[in-house]
């Protein structure tokens, strides 16, 4: 299902994208919040010791956003892979995501911020969506910073999950598949609002994307960087920013 409500008005893929050329900053920025264990562990702490020093980190990226003019962040909190991981782990980071959306409920909403989830919640236990229903009702009025939190999300699952929806409007007769491009998939995206991401940043020095936004990222540029998130700084996102406008963003087009 989708996560966001039918309310809101779709963005065609690449329609808040800035036009090639070099200087401009990027207005919605992704991150794969990388190294959260390793942190911990090189201090000789558990796992989820770094998780928690990510989750805090989180609110100060989310406070910068404006100063450098990007509009959407979306984060990546919790792959359809994670399940992989221990039960210890999995359970302590559910527990950890409960506890971060009651504390900064209030705090988000004071700053104007509008939270949405993306990914799919089927799996997710009952109290942890109600907090996620609450915190996007809370913030739904909000037009400052657009947080987007992917949350038991895979960019192959939610094509998978588009598809099917696509496929039951076939099948009801609501579309007809001879309109079907590459611009109707978008519109059943759970990033279906958003704009595509112009920057898509990883921390802690791997250099692959792990099935994050694998659609909405086609033209994206990328950083792959080795810091680990717990220690990742406002400033360090500035600088990132400052790359970005450095770059010439054709799209595939020649530079005349």
């Amino acid at each position: 299902m989708s996560l966001v409500t039918d309310s809101e008005t779709p963005v065609a893929a690449g329609a808040e994208n800035a036009a090639p050329g070099i200087g401009d900053g990027p207005r919605h920025v992704a991150i794969i919040m990388d190294g959260n264990g390793r942190w911990a562990q090189a201090r000789g702490r558990p796992r989820l010791f770094g998780h928690h020093a990510g989750a805090r980190r989180v609110r100060e990226v989310v406070e910068c956003c404006p100063a450098l003019g990007i509009k959407y962040l979306t984060i990546f909190a919790f792959s359809t892979e994670n399940w992989k991981r221990t039960q210890v782990e999995v359970a302590g980071l559910m527990s950890l995501f409960r506890r971060y959306i009651s504390k900064e409920m209030k705090a988000l909403a004071a700053k104007n911020v509008r939270v949405r989830f993306i990914g799919d919640r089927v799996r997710l236990d009952t109290k942890l969506v109600q907090l996620m229903d609450a915190l996007e009702h809370e913030t739904e009025g909000n037009d400052g910073t657009h947080l987007t939190i992917a949350l038991n999300y895979g960019g192959r699952d939610e094509v998978a999950r588009a598809t099917q929806r696509l496929a039951q409007d076939v099948a009801d007769g609501k579309l007809d598949p001879a309109d079907v491009d590459q611009e109707t998939l978008p519109r059943y995206l759970d990033t279906h609002v958003l704009p595509d991401p112009d920057l898509v940043i990883r921390t802690s020095g791997e250099a692959r994307i792990s099935n994050f936004l694998l659609w909405q990222s086609a033209y994206s540029e990328y950083e792959f960087i080795d810091t680990l998130w717990p220690d990742f700084s406002s400033d360090e996102l500035a600088r990132l920013c400052q790359n970005f406008g450095n770059r010439d963003r054709r799209f595939g087009a020649v530079k005349k």
